[in-house]
């Protein structure tokens, strides 16, 4: 792999032009695509498979009329104080605003809650409950718009009035200050990592070009493949992190070859063909990762991870291509100032030979291993021991602002009819097997009213056909209890003996049943995906560094890691640790996708640090380094490079998590803590100190495994052997440290 990329990058730099004009045209094509496409629209979560959308499925086949997922509103009204709704005048004001809404474009119906008992017992709240002929996706403007004006008539006779349910839900789009906070930062950075501005920009513009790109392509697509906000703002966070990343190690390896006294041509065709390589097999890590997540089975996930690999793919594509291609462009300019004052190619400036942080943070760490390896780990288990309390669940309106009418509205009614009316629960039942239907419709009508935590149970709506029957039955628990996720349970069970006797199917549905579902999927999930991804970094790490313990090191550090994140996670969005500092304003379970999104996001991630810092200590233990010099040689050559980008890809994931989108925050906190916890705890201090622990056991792979696993050549030994000595031994030698014990 190393001599085919070789050729690539100075195929590559002889070809700038054509290479540059054909990525522009691809930027060009995907800005037309993106621009000519319809606008995309967020699509309701589903699980296929489960009793919960069982039941929403068949309610779109028995009750036609009505779409069982579609878009529902509801107007909350309030009386002023010592006032009641059902005044004369309140009552009138309210039936007004009612009656504006009744017959208009997209409204199925409007209930009047005088009519049919949407009062609360003390006169104070009433609601009405708006269904409309479309899903949110698809109500227009001037449909929406009603509603609010709708709501200001009622307001201006002296109500209040807060609107709540899906009707009014909107996608939020990338771009905000936050986010362009973080890439602030990330130009920082790359600035006083590389000391260019040339050297920067070119990978910041590189990055941009890639996700630009991908994020056309996604908006291009997204109502062919129903694609959503969610998953276009996770391939512009992974792509512009990645992106930036991958043209930092080969920008870096470039600058190292030219130092060197390397041709410019050769030292581009020598940074991909190394560098590249680990860039290729770090964005395979993660696109793997990404893609495995359809295996779940919600397809929601399975496109947020199809478009994630694609920019990630994009971006490994960008890097190995364009720039190399930008190199010739720029020349000299790509090497720092220092380099560039000094008039030097045939070496470092005397400054760079100088031990640098990092460089003395490995002969630290190799004087200390034991003290190193328990303070890590002890201090990354006490951040993970949140992670055991960890609940799943899907935010609703209670997780919104006070600021947001939808929370308004949720607080209002939990006020007038007990926490559970905002999450009420639909069983339906399925008669078109059984003798008697509304013998067996009220049969369960009385045994759902008889299970303890059920505030009360509607009763049955009939099909037309007779067939089946819907109920709504109010927990007297809120959606995202444990004590409701219990009732669920109860109900099921319960009704279970009903259809033995019935010959009816009874499912229990509803958005929050929907909701315990996938959370409860997720969980199965969860272990059976880590087991996979962690086989998986195992042998592509046995294939990459001709190592056995390497890859368990790796995999346990990743364990270390992703369960930090999590502790993270817990300790702020369930206990509310800091949550204002976020803008966190209701604390409640972690959202139920985000645990497997970000092990597999975050497996490729670690995957990429473990690649770059290691494979130049492999390099320098491969040339006759003892243990300790090939560590401290991997430090001195990647370290510096390796923190940069893991404080670039912090940077940018941080960025997310300004935005209101609790699916966007919960991803940028998770992936920021993750990525901190295994860049500079995991791979800089606990894998240097197992490896000086080790010692040449490090490296050993048994002679079995040696002759079947196939040979990828990461370090690019292949060239070493086919390029000048001079222009291609690496300067890895570095003054022997003493290790304890070694």
């Amino acid at each position: 792999m190393a001599t085919f990329l070789y050729r690539v990058g100075r195929w590559a730099f002889r070809r700038r032009r054509l290479v540059i004009g054909l990525w522009l045209g691809v930027l060009v094509l995907a800005g037309v695509a993106a621009a000519t496409a319809p606008a995309g629209q967020d699509e309701d979560l589903s699980m296929p498979g489960t009793e919960s959308q069982k039941a929403f499925d068949l309610l779109d086949e028995r009750f036609p009329q009505s779409n069982a997922q579609g878009a529902e509103a509801r107007l909350v009204f309030q009386a002023p104080d010592g006032q009641r709704v059902t005044a004369g005048k309140n009552k009138a004001a309210v039936e007004e605003t009612l009656g504006s809404l009744d017959g208009g474009a997209q409204v199925a119906s409007a209930t009047d809650p005088y009519k049919t008992g949407a009062v609360s017992k003390d006169g104070t709240i009433a609601y009405s409950t708006i269904t409309y002929t479309a899903d949110a996706v698809d109500l227009t403007e001037p449909t929406k718009s009603a509603l609010e004006d709708a709501a200001g008539k009622a307001r201006d006779a002296g109500l209040t009035v807060e609107i709540g349910g899906s009707a009014l839900d909107a996608e939020e789009a990338p771009g905000g200050t936050t986010e362009m906070i973080g890439v602030v930062v990330a130009a920082v950075v790359l600035v006083l990592a590389l000391g260019s501005l040339v050297a920067a920009g070119l990978s910041l513009l590189t990055a941009f070009w890639g996700v630009a790109i991908a994020f056309g392509l996604v908006t291009a697509l997204a109502v062919p493949l129903g694609l959503t906000s969610t998953v276009a703002i996770l391939a512009l966070m992974l792509g512009l992190a990645v992106g930036i990343d991958y043209a930092l190690f080969i920008t870096s390896r470039f600058r190292d070859e030219r130092a060197r006294g390397g041709d410019p041509e050769e030292a581009a065709g020598r940074a991909v063909g190394t560098a590249g390589s680990a860039v290729v097999f770090a964005g395979a890590t993660v696109f793997i990762a990404l893609v495995g997540l359809g295996v779940v089975g919600i397809p929601e996930l399975t496109k947020m991870g199809m478009a994630g690999a694609g920019a990630v793919a994009l971006a490994v594509l960008v890097a190995l291509t364009l720039v190399p291609a930008l190199f010739g462009f720029f020349g000299r300019r790509v090497l720092s100032r220092a380099v560039r004052k000094a008039g030097r190619t045939g070496g470092e400036p005397p400054a760079a030979r100088r031990p640098g942080l990092a460089t003395r943070w490995a002969r630290f760490v190799l004087r200390r291993p034991v003290t190193v390896l328990l303070v890590a780990g002890i201090g990354l288990g006490a951040v993970a021991v949140p992670a055991l309390s960890l609940e799943l669940g899907l935010p609703g309106d209670e997780s919104k602002s006070v600021e947001t009418t939808q929370r308004r509205a949720y607080d209002l009614l939990s006020e007038g009819f007990g926490p559970g009316f905002n999450g009420p629960l639909t069983v339906v039942v399925d008669m078109s097997k059984s003798a008697d239907p509304q013998a067996a419709a009220d049969r369960v009508a009385e045994t759902v009213r008889g299970v303890d935590g059920v505030a009360s149970v509607g009763d049955p709506v009939l099909s037309r056909t007779k067939d089946t029957a819907v109920l709504t039955a109010v927990p007297r628990t809120a959606p995202a209890s444990e004590k409701t996720k219990d009732l669920v349970h109860a109900i099921r069970e319960e009704v279970s003996g009903v259809e033995t006797q019935t010959g009816a199917e009874i499912l229990v549905t509803g958005t929050t049943a929907l909701n315990i579902d996938i959370s409860e999927a997720m969980s199965d999930a969860l272990l059976p995906y880590l087991t996979v991804v962690i086989g998986l970094a195992v042998l592509l790490l046995m294939v990459v560094f001709r190592s056995v313990l390497v890859p368990v090191k790796a995999a346990l550090g990743f364990l270390l890691s992703v369960g930090a994140a999590f502790g993270v996670l817990v300790a702020v969005f369930q206990w509310g640790w800091a949550a204002d500092l976020i803008g966190i304003e209701q604390t409640g379970p972690v959202m139920s996708l985000m645990p497997i999104l970000i092990i597999g996001i975050v497996f490729g991630l670690a995957m990429d640090y473990e690649v770059f810092l290691l494979t130049r200590m492999r390099e320098a233990y491969v040339h006759g380094a003892s243990p300790g010099e090939a560590i401290v040689g991997g430090f001195r050559h990647s370290g510096r490079v390796v923190a940069a980008a893991a404080i670039i890809m912090i940077s940018v994931f941080t960025g997310f998590i300004g935005m209101s989108n609790p699916t966007i925050q919960t991803m940028g906190l998770g992936l920021a803590s993750a990525v901190a916890f295994d860049a500079f705890v995991v791979r800089m201090a606990i894998a240097p100190a197992v490896l000086a622990l080790l010692g040449h056991r490090a490296w050993w792979l048994p002679r079995s495994l040696n002759r079947v696993l196939p040979n990828v050549d990461i370090e690019g030994e292949a060239l070493s052997r086919r390029a000048p000595a001079s222009a291609t031994v690496p300067d890895m030698a570095v003054p022997p440290v003493p290790v304890d014990g070694r």
